[in-house]
């Protein structure tokens, strides 16, 4: 009698791959908020001093916004491909472990940015944050697909929205990243706004190509 190798069965659960991912995600999310701070009681001794403190801590709540769209984001595509599995595998089940390594580093990358905003450095390593999170997912995307991982009811045309989606995602955050050149916060506004525009597609008609 043949033995059953273990890789053969190993990471068939899509469900429990689903939970895992829910649960770090919910995770790096709730991460995010813990690098901002409510200003120092003792250097607060009017509404004006307060107004000043929270108005300092703009580019910390720019940061943590982009962020949590970046997540939000991410977690959309991950769900999208995760629901249009069949059935899952060993190796399938390992890139979405690397993908989740790389949204559980971006609460660092996030700090490290929101701490040296003026510095490109910063910057550059939040977006390779960024080009990880979109190469690891479009990598799981393309095993599923050669691998025949699908459901039979997704068409080619849902293929094509995935991978379109993803290869666009990244061509503009690396743009964004090339505005650091000129200004680091011209990076981030770019960023901010390509999210907002990522959230907002499905109700506008002439953005819904992207």
């Amino acid at each position: 009698m043949r033995s059953l190798s273990y890789n053969r069965i190993a990471g068939q659960s899509v469900e429990r791959l689903a939970a895992l991912s829910d649960g770090i995600f919910a995770v790096a999310m709730t991460l995010l908020v813990l690098d901002l701070h409510t200003p120092a009681m003792e250097l607060i001794h009017s509404e004006r001093d307060l107004g000043h403190a929270l108005l300092g801590l703009s580019p910390r709540l720019l940061i943590y916004l982009m962020s949590f769209l970046t997540l939000g984001i991410f977690w959309n595509g991950q769900q999208a491909e995760l629901n249009s599995l069949a059935r899952g595998d060993r190796n399938i089940a390992w890139i979405h472990i690397a993908f989740l390594a790389a949204v559980s580093l971006t609460p660092f990358s996030t700090a490290l940015l929101a701490e040296f905003i003026h510095y490109r450095i910063a910057l550059l390593i939040y977006w390779v944050n960024l080009v990880l999170l979109g190469g690891i997912i479009y990598a799981g995307w393309f095993y599923a697909v050669r691998a025949e991982l699908l459901k039979e009811t997704v068409t080619y045309e849902f293929r094509c929205a995935i991978e379109r989606r993803i290869l666009y995602g990244q061509s503009l955050y690396a743009f964004g990243a090339l505005l650091c050149v000129f200004n680091t916060y011209a990076s981030i506004t770019f960023i901010v706004l390509m999210q907002l525009n990522f959230a907002i597609t499905p109700r506008i008609r002439w953005l819904s190509w992207i």
